[in-house]
């Protein structure tokens, strides 16, 4: 551990569970980076991700954005495209993409479409599926709505998935951000993920919370107090 970090590390209280306050006010403190480092949030649920009634995934929109700039590609049939145009995205098009996918080009963030065009992604699953870019309606990114599609994801709309070991990350913002934004954006996906509560899982269900900036060591909440 170098310098830097074992000073970030000596801010934090061992074994202490803070408060989403001042957990966010702290992670401000103890990011020492040269760049403006990301604020992601991990949850630890009571679940079972290998039982299907169990899995949690949804998405939700941070009140205050990600700070990223999310590189969108929508691939629209022609009667769509200057209406994603104009919504944001970075990328439109359709048939000359696919192929760039196809030769290994994932540039982006996000990728949304159209149902009509969603038989044409399939041979490119291997690509997309491993990098989460492949389009789902549960997400909302295979949508006959690709203007709103655009604009919720430029605005700081994130899915989520619970991942094999039953923990949600999510970035959740900037060290830039005020301490006020980050625990509105915390709180956001904090309740969202206690909404989508699967009706099978039993016992505790938010089993820990940490929150971590790119560089620092990682900050646990109570879960009770947030």
């Amino acid at each position: 551990m170098d310098k830097k970090a074992k000073e970030a590390a000596s801010k934090i209280e061992k074994n202490k569970l803070y408060s989403l306050k001042d957990a966010a006010a702290l992670i401000k403190v103890v990011a020492s980076a040269k760049f403006d480092e990301s604020v992601d949030i991990a949850v630890r649920l009571g679940v079972d991700p290998r039982k299907a009634n169990q899995m949690v995934r949804g998405v939700v929109t941070l009140p205050h954005g990600t700070g990223k700039d999310v590189k969108v590609l929508a691939l629209v049939t022609p009667d769509k495209e200057a209406e994603a145009r104009e919504a944001g995205a970075d990328h439109v098009g359709l048939d000359d993409y696919l192929q760039k996918i196809k030769d290994g080009w994932t540039d982006v963030d996000v990728i949304i479409t159209m149902p009509a065009v969603m038989g044409k992604l399939g041979p490119l699953g291997r690509i997309l599926g491993p990098r989460g870019l492949m389009p789902n309606p549960k997400t909302g990114t295979v949508t006959m709505d690709v203007a709103k599609a655009v604009q919720e994801v430029k605005a700081g709309k994130i899915d989520f998935k619970v991942d094999k070991t039953g923990i949600v990350h999510a970035g959740i913002g900037k060290v830039s951000f005020g301490a006020e934004q980050i625990v509105d954006n915390a709180h956001e996906i904090i309740q969202t993920l206690i909404k989508l509560k699967p009706t099978a899982a039993k016992g505790t269900y938010i089993k820990g919370i940490h929150l971590t900036s790119t560089m620092s060591p990682a900050i646990a909440l109570d879960p009770k107090a947030v």
